[in-house]
């Protein structure tokens, strides 16, 4: 277990709060802001909709892959210069989707905008395990998500107007506007906060430590499962609800949106709770309420019933619960990884992505014109998560109860 000492959280915190919320919305964007372009990409790229959902697909495994890579770096170098570079790449990926003369190009370049995007989602939870931790730590990331949520609201909506008035490619125009303008945000306000430490061990070491850490790994893989149904859910509403129900692309951007407004209060509610139920029951509650929710999504979605007004009651009882689920089970996961925070976040921002990478293509390959695939995939990662976050306790209290022991041995 670390015990590195904190630094004290900066003058100007809410400016770097808001700052962190804004790179961790990258992913948001970057995903939520052409989903109502899908069935039109689709068409100019004389692409079948499984492929065109692929470039979902790659932009997860990107965030995965670009997560690993991009934690030892800011554990090494320190939080800020491995970002700037990150965003650069994103601004030049972003450029590259916007100029994909093909599906395969437009596949390429989405994994090469999610391979720099990554860093911003891993150094947000480092700097929050820098400066804060325990249910500090996941007070901060529910006030992260009232930026980070923002993001579902509005992201689908402005694609929809931007779809209205130009091409599908301007919205990665404005998504390289968007990146270029974080990176000098980021110069203007973000401290270095990497604790000074020796890395003495090596990669390999300290991923042991990780994996072999009950702590970590259970939580971790809940958080993991609990983004793949969420973005089981991204994957395949723009489909059911705009192709087999007839919803125009500005009416999906109002559905993504409520949903993301409802993920946001209960991230604020999860907040409120924290002060009065400790931080790993309050996990277990998250997850059980997750469960259910998936569990209507998959009755609705099989059966049809109440349609499509059914199905959207369905997801808005179901997606918010994220809200509850991630930030308890990140700031869990970090809590006893300080002098590496860098790493920690990378694989459990890996495991999220991908899984949802998983996800994505699971519900592409199920593809057969109903909601069910959707329904199917956001279950059986629901229930991944919940067997991951109570087997990860149990393994916890475990190891609790025969601490003793080991002491007086």
């Amino acid at each position: 277990m670390d015990t590195l000492t904190k630094k004290p959280p900066p003058s100007g915190t809410l400016s770097l709060e808001l700052l962190l919320g804004v790179l961790t919305a990258f992913a948001p964007l970057s995903i939520d802001m052409y989903l109502p372009a899908l069935p039109r990409i689709a068409e100019d790229l004389r692409a079948s909709q499984s492929v065109v959902q692929l470039t979902l697909a790659s932009c997860f495994a990107g965030l995965a892959l670009g997560q690993l890579c991009t934690g030892p770096l800011i554990d090494r170098y320190g939080r800020t210069r491995p970002l700037y570079a990150g965003l650069f790449v994103y601004v030049l990926g972003s450029l590259g989707c916007a100029l994909a003369p093909t599906a395969p190009a437009l596949v390429a370049m989405r994994f090469l905008q999610a391979l720099g995007g990554a860093v911003a989602l891993v150094t947000p939870r480092a700097v929050v395990r820098d400066l804060w931790s325990g249910a500090e730590a996941a007070k901060t990331m529910s006030r992260l998500m009232l930026v980070v949520g923002v993001a579902p609201v509005l992201a689908p909506m402005l694609g929809g107007f931007v779809l209205q008035h130009t091409s599908w490619r301007a919205i990665f125009v404005l998504l390289s506007v968007i990146g270029a303008v974080a990176l000098a945000f980021t110069r203007k306000v973000l401290p270095e906060t990497a604790p000074a430490h020796s890395n003495a061990k090596s990669l390999w070491a300290r991923m042991g430590e990780l994996l072999r850490d009950a702590d970590f790994v259970g939580p971790a893989l809940a958080c993991g499962f609990a983004y793949a149904g969420m973005f089981a859910y991204i994957a395949g509403s723009p489909f059911v609800f705009i192709t087999l129900h007839g919803v125009t692309e500005q009416g999906f951007g109002g559905f993504f949106g409520a949903n993301a407004v409802g993920l946001v209060v209960m991230a604020q509610v999860n907040r409120k709770l924290l002060g009065f139920i400790p931080l790993h029951r309050m996990l277990r509650l998250a997850l059980t309420l997750y469960t259910l929710g998936a569990a209507g999504v998959l009755v609705v979605a099989w059966s049809g019933a109440g349609g499509l007004w059914g199905l959207a009651a369905a997801l808005f009882l179901f997606v918010p619960t994220l809200g509850l689920v991630g930030p308890n089970a990140a700031a869990i996961a970090l809590e006893r990884h300080a002098a590496h925070a860098g790493l920690a976040s990378a694989v459990l921002g890996a495991l999220q992505f991908a899984a949802a990478a998983s996800a994505s293509w699971a519900v592409s390959a199920l593809n057969d014109g109903s909601a069910r695939p959707m329904g199917i995939v956001v279950a059986a990662a629901a229930v991944l998560a919940w067997l991951s976050g109570f087997v990860g306790h149990r393994a916890r209290a475990r190891a609790a109860s025969t601490e003793p022991s080991r002491t007086g041995a």
